[in-house]
């Protein structure tokens, strides 16, 4: 079995991604690793470059600003290094920048990759999610945030990244089967220095809006990311990846929030309750099939 780690990323270093991060916290189980660096204002290329020169091959890209709605260009990126994974390879490991996976996983994911090689019915593994707000110590548990995402795909010209590069779809936009595997992805995109997450979230919202509309989506606080106007939290108390203890340990901005003042809408509140009698999340967006 061969796998073949996929990322992709452009102003990394200005917009602080821990990139470095995810994909060496894959790195283990894959056999080599393309990473597609859009032209960048940082030294993104240079940094990534770096990380493990003998397994990652770097695609150099520039990113098509015309494919502004709905954040194709994310799409557009992924596929480009999509199409440079070697033939051999069976599983691609698919991992987004701001995403990194906990060492304790591993040998649980490659395990459903073996197990799963030769049926093949299976298009894809299913992950589970951790998404961290705000700092370190809080994760988010209301329904802004999804729950499950494909980061594990068959290596096949006919499956490809989705709208906005969050899942994949194969042949004409049918979904993939999948097999849940027992494993999280640790989603830091929420955790970040308030300035530098205020300038990145403008030009986030630069890959789906005009600039007339950028302010719109744009948190309103002056210089800084407001993170106070979350709806919900839960304090984390487990282990972060061991690539990332660094960053734990050096964050040099505070956020505290109250975990028992809740502002989800009556609606979330009554699917919550659903969720914790029955298992079952009402409502919730599957752009996957699981078999």
């Amino acid at each position: 079995m061969k796998v073949c780690g996929v990322s992709f990323g452009k102003n990394v270093v200005k917009f602080d991604y821990p990139i470095k991060e995810g994909i060496t916290s894959i790195l283990p189980i894959c056999d080599t690793f393309v990473v597609a660096v859009g032209k960048s204002e940082d030294n993104s290329l240079e940094m990534i470059s770096k990380i493990s020169p003998a397994k990652i091959t770097i695609l150099e890209t520039k990113w098509n600003e015309t494919l502004r709605e709905g954040g194709k260009v994310l799409a557009d990126e992924t596929n480009k290094a999509l199409k440079e994974v070697p033939a051999d390879c069976d599983w691609v490991f698919y991992i987004q920048g701001d995403e990194v996976v906990h060492e304790r996983y591993l040998p649980v994911i490659k395990a459903a990759m073996e197990k799963h090689l030769d049926n093949p019915k299976v298009d894809g593994l299913l992950f589970k999610y951790k998404h961290f707000y705000g700092g370190y110590n809080y994760v988010g548990n209301s329904y802004r945030w999804y729950a499950h995402e494909i980061r594990v795909i068959r290596n096949r010209p006919d499956i490809y990244s989705y709208r906005d590069a969050q899942g994949f779809r194969k042949g004409e936009g049918e979904k993939l089967n999948v097999k849940a595997v027992d494993a999280f992805i640790y989603h830091y995109g929420w955790v970040k220095d308030p300035i530098i997450q205020q300038e990145k979230q403008k030009t986030f919202h630069g890959l789906w809006h005009d600039e007339n509309a950028i302010e719109k989506y744009v948190n309103k606080a002056e210089g800084k990311f407001d993170y106070s106007g979350i709806d919900s939290l839960v304090e984390f108390d487990e282990t972060h990846p061991k690539v990332m203890v660094s960053r734990v340990e050096n964050q040099d901005w505070d956020f505290e929030f109250d975990t028992s003042k809740v502002k989800m809408s009556v609606k979330n509140r009554l699917k919550r309750m659903v969720e914790k009698l029955t298992g079952y999340q009402p409502g919730e967006y599957k752009n996957y099939r699981v078999i």
